[in-house]
């Protein structure tokens, strides 16, 4: 989704409101009516050159379904557990003959497209989606705009100056469009070092951990090799920093040392799923799709290698059980940091296999970092091809500012038929908490924020010796590092020595980083949520209505409580499989997945969109043990050591206290950071962070995370 960054590395100007779709009528263009609306981000201040004339542009053009009020009242229909029609979904064929756009429409719009110039690549089954290619020319001259290169986020994008026109003979056809206004997602998974790893004030602050290898053409890199330092622990609270100079702060001491990664043993105990996978519920006859940009030249090799090294003799892969598709010619790969993807298609796979180890996995991967995957996800809900859609990605802030609202309810009807069809597809909700350290301002990301998507938040969860839930916590994490002697008489100190032996900042340190959630100003309060979020957080904007809240659900995400992955990297000393811990809501969206594989199974068949499930069962409180209610963490908080150049104690160990559970600290965004330092060059902007733990739903959790039966409750509906 973006790269691991901090508050002075990443500068949004935010600007504009949505228009309204209206007619347009400039003198020499009465043909053409306005579609969609400029991107926030296309404004005098963030532009920095034109585009070239002969750039060749991939976009995707939305049009409008037949019936969408029908459409939206059979997705109630059908995921609504009281309604006499619960689970009766409609076939792929049934829902488009019923809702989709006609295929007069799509040939009118094709025609107009072709006449134009364009080259057609595809057009969905559903009809919704007319995928078309053509030069930054001919889309300035169909879409009446200017294309041209903007800053936005840290990066240079192109998008349109304006809003855009089509004719007026098939404007009304066209929902929106995506890709004229470039974004470039970024995949979620984190391993936490360096990310904050030098703290506010201290020399080369920096929340990276580098840039991965650069791949080209077909062939992607290994990513850049990691490996957790030690001490670490196999369970929570084996190791303690006995040693270390107190936290202080009211914290304890000492604290324990962070987890060396969760192995699938204990992430099914914690979430109690020991006893369902020996009885035979393991997510067998259910396919789980996750979707990515590019695909890892070793994936499936390695989690092989993974399931032999960590999981029983009854949870290895068996043939057939794992598939790919692959859409090429790979595009963007440079641009996209292609290798930086597999270590989130790793993670991907061997979370859902932890969780569910009889399941199918269906991996596709996408031709790039963007329309491409909202391209694969459709295919998926096109055919029917899993059950279950796990996608570790989402608009970050930065992307947030390409899109409008037009582009995304364009993929939003896509959502709508899941539901419809009986496709369950969530979305990490995001690793920068409220957004502010990124953006400027506290909004959640598309699509997780979709009333048709789920949304998987972060928890940091402490499993103990016997493979159980000790507790859980959100996750929101502060951090301070600890000066040594080795750090302050480096060639380059990153502490001076008269700091020696204290933590900077002090107990509880600096708002790093969290699960994303908040209240969204892009769709309504969606009508299972209106039992059960307060008042109070779906009208925190202040707008007299009450809006979408995400995150929905959340399960296991925090760095430092994550879960252990093996990949093969790029070392110093070759290229071999290893073993690393990673966190982000990358993990929690393929844990959740996994979980609902079996669920599914128990179910007897596919539960599909289940939101309306959770928030009923929330609301009814039928089972009050289908879910952990997250509370306030108070004082808690891990030790972590991190190599420096990621792979061995040879350049240094950098040490960090990682609180956990942090609320309301204050949160640092620069609107100007200087594009060689990384220095800020006007004064920042702060605001506390504004999203919490509470009995019942809160902002930074929903409705908290799986509890003990969890898996009955949902499949008992």
């Amino acid at each position: 989704m973006k790269n691991l960054r901090s508050h002075g590395w990443f500068a949004v100007l935010l600007a504009g409101v949505a228009f309204l779709l209206i007619p347009t009528a400039p003198a020499g263009a009465a043909t053409s009516t306005r579609i969609q609306a400029k991107a926030a981000a296309a404004v005098p201040a963030n532009k920095s050159g034109p585009t070239p004339a002969g750039e060749l542009i991939e976009f995707d053009v939305g049009i409008e379904p037949t019936n969408l009020a029908g459409a939206e009242a059979l997705a109630k229909e059908v995921t609504d557990p009281t309604s006499r029609n619960y689970r009766r979904f409609l076939t792929p064929q049934q829902w488009e003959s019923r809702f989709s756009p006609s295929g007069k429409a799509d040939r009118e719009v094709v025609a107009s497209l072709r006449g134009a110039g364009f080259t057609i690549r595809e057009v969905t089954p559903d009809r919704m989606t007319i995928v078309a290619e053509g030069t930054a020319e001919q889309i300035e001259t169909y879409f009446k705009t200017t294309l041209a290169k903007y800053e936005v986020g840290g990066e240079t994008v192109r998008l349109a100056s304006s809003s855009l026109s089509a004719p007026t003979s098939v404007a009304p056809l066209i929902t929106g469009v995506r890709g004229v206004n470039q974004i470039r997602i970024r995949p979620t998974g984190l391993t936490g070092a360096g990310k904050g790893g030098r703290p506010a004030g201290w020399p080369g602050h920096a929340r990276g951990h580098g840039r991965p290898p650069k791949s080209e053409g077909e062939e992607i890199a290994q990513p850049a090799g990691f490996r957790n330092a030690t001490p670490c622990s196999a369970y929570f609270g084996q190791e303690l920093a006995a040693t270390l100079p107190a936290f202080g702060g009211g914290f304890p001491n000492p604290l324990p040392y962070a987890v060396c990664g969760y192995k699938p043993a204990q992430l099914q105990g914690a979430y109690s799923l020991t006893g369902a996978i020996a009885g035979g519920d393991n997510g067998s006859g259910v396919t789980v799709a996750i979707v990515d940009a590019f695909v890892a030249p070793t994936l499936y090799q390695d989690a092989v290698q993974y399931a032999q090294r960590n999981q029983s003799a009854s949870q290895q892969w068996r043939p057939g059980q794992f598939k790919q598709i692959i859409h090429r010619p790979f595009t963007q790969t440079e641009e996209c940091e292609a290798p930086g993807w597999s270590g989130e298609q790793t993670l991907d796979v061997e979370a859902v296999h932890a969780m569910a180890p009889g399941a199918k996995v269906l991996y596709i991967g996408g031709r790039n970092c963007t329309v491409s995957l909202f391209n694969a996800v459709q295919e998926v809900v096109d055919g029917h091809l899993a059950n279950i859609v796990t996608d570790s990605w989402s608009n970050g802030p930065a992307e947030e500012e390409g899109e409008t609202a037009e582009s995304r309810e364009a993929f939003n009807h896509v959502l709508l038929m899941a539901a419809g069809t009986g496709v369950g597809v969530q979305f990490s909700s995001g690793d920068e908490g409220d957004n502010f350290i990124v953006s400027g301002v506290q909004q959640p990301s598309f699509p997780g924020t979709s009333p048709y998507a789920t949304a998987v938040g972060g928890t940091s969860l402490k499993i103990g010796a016997q493979n159980n839930r000790l507790g859980e916590v959100g996750w929101s994490t502060g951090i301070s590092a600890l000066c040594t002697e080795e750090l302050a008489t480096l060639a380059e100190p990153l502490c001076p020595t008269s700091e020696v032996g204290t933590w900077a900042p002090e107990a509880p340190g600096e708002y790093d980083y969290g699960g994303g959630g908040g209240t969204s100003n892009q769709y309504a309060e969606p009508w299972y949520q209106e039992p059960v979020v307060p008042a109070a957080i779906a009208g925190r904007l202040g707008t007299g209505r009450l809006n979408r809240v995400v995150p929905d659900i959340s399960m296991e995400g925090d760095p430092s409580t994550g879960m252990l992955v093996g990949e093969t990297q790029e070392f110093a000393d070759g290229t071999y499989y290893d073993q690393y811990r990673i966190g982000g809501t990358s993990l929690s969206s393929p844990l959740f997945a996994g979980l609902m594989a079996v669920a599914d199974q128990a179910a007897g068949g596919p539960l599909g969109f289940v939101n309306p499930l959770l928030y009923h069962l929330d609301a009814g409180g039928q089972n009050p043990r289908a879910f952990y209610d997250i509370l306030p963490a108070g004082k808690q908080a891990v030790v972590r050591n991190d190599y420096l150049n990621g792979e061995t104690p040879s350049a240094g160990i950098l040490t960090t206290a990682r609180v956990l559970g942090i609320e309301g600290a204050t949160e640092y965004f620069c609107p100007q950071p200087n594009p060689e330092t990384g220095e800020c060059e006007v004064p920042l902007e702060e605001a506390p962070e504004s999203l919490s733990a509470a009995p019942g739903f809160d902002s930074m959790t929903g409705i908290g995370s799986p509890g003990e039966q969890f898996v009955q409750a949902v499949s008992n509906r």
